[in-house]
């Protein structure tokens, strides 16, 4: 195995989620971004307008086979089950390797076992309840929550009274992430809708990653629609902007929210829609609501206790 003192690690790994891409390489070692001519999904590389420091670099994948790496980060059933194969050499499949799952298993709720099948990998889920329900077979699974940072003068102000959610391809995601409710609740209570292609669903559309925050400082508070996913990065930042949470009591959002403390969660559409409406007629009880839940993201989610928790597994899986 790979033994590396204290020097930075080079981590080969491809682009599947911005944010959280930015936000892990705040962790002080070079992450090397598997890109493809054209820059097409999944080989994005380090463009847009996040700003990645210096640590972040591109390899074409026609030279990953000639370099040299301390590990490989998987985020993708692509990257894991194709590129694996297609892209790294046999010597590179051996180097010490980790899994990132973004997402709780699709096919089914409690039963779907990960392909990522290995005892010499590390099967990394981001949230307590994805571990749950993922059959993780042989391999080793841990959990790094997740970490996010936001700029230090995105502060809440919640001046217009309406709530917002933020989805991507709400309308194409269907009911799992909450089309349906939205459209249940939009006729009683004023909610505004961003993410790509949000203007399908009847929303504004999307905002620059850098603007979300301040464009959320505005809303009364954040609305989760969503039946079955991750807990979205999208809502820690709110939630770290000052935002208060209203949402399903669903995935691990039911373990993150305390009602009537940081925010509300539950199942029953009346009652969720109650709350919204005096969230907006009480700005007060909004602003105490998002002091706590900025508190909890600070003490739960703060991207120090995330660099120090990945900063330990790759420690750990490289030897060093």
């Amino acid at each position: 195995m790979t033994r590396v003192g204290s020097r930075s690690l080079r981590i080969l790994t491809w682009h599947v989620h911005g944010n959280y891409l930015y936000y892990l390489s705040q962790v002080p070692h070079e992450f090397h971004l598997v890109v493809k001519p054209g820059y097409p999904a999944g080989y994005a590389g380090k463009g847009g307008a996040l700003p990645f420091g210096d640590n972040v670099h591109e390899i074409p994948a026609s030279s990953v086979r000639d370099a040299s790496f301390d590990c490989v980060l998987y985020q993708h059933r692509r990257n894991y089950d194709q590129d694996q194969f297609e892209v790294l050499s046999e010597a590179q499949r051996r180097l010490p390797r980790i899994y990132l799952e973004h997402d709780p298993p699709q096919d089914n709720p409690y039963a779907q076992a990960h392909w990522a099948q290995d005892p010499g990998l590390v099967l990394v889920h981001v949230t307590f309840h994805n571990r749950l329900m993922w059959d993780n077979g042989v391999t080793p699974a841990r959990v790094i929550e997740h970490g996010v940072l936001v700029p230090e003068d995105a502060r809440y102000t919640g001046e217009l009274a309406r709530g917002l959610v933020i989805v991507n391809h709400l309308a194409s995601r269907g009911r799992r992430l909450g089309a349906d409710v939205v459209a249940a609740l939009r006729g009683d209570v004023p909610l505004e809708i961003i993410g790509m292609e949000a203007e399908a669903a009847g929303g504004r559309g999307e905002v620059s990653n850098l603007d979300v925050p301040y464009f959320a400082a505005r809303h009364r508070f954040l609305f989760s629609p969503i039946r079955w996913t991750s807990l979205g990065l999208a809502i820690v930042e709110a939630m770290t902007v000052g935002l208060p949470v209203v949402g399903l009591a669903t995935s691990e959002l039911a373990s993150v929210i305390r009602n009537g403390h940081d925010g509300f969660v539950h199942n029953d559409l009346p009652v969720l829609r109650d709350v919204m409406l005096e969230l907006i007629a009480d700005p007060g009880l909004a602003r105490s609501w998002g002091d706590a839940a900025r508190r909890t993201a600070r003490e739960r989610y703060g991207i120090e206790r995330f660099v120090a928790d990945w900063s330990r597994l790759l420690a750990e899986v490289t030897g060093s």
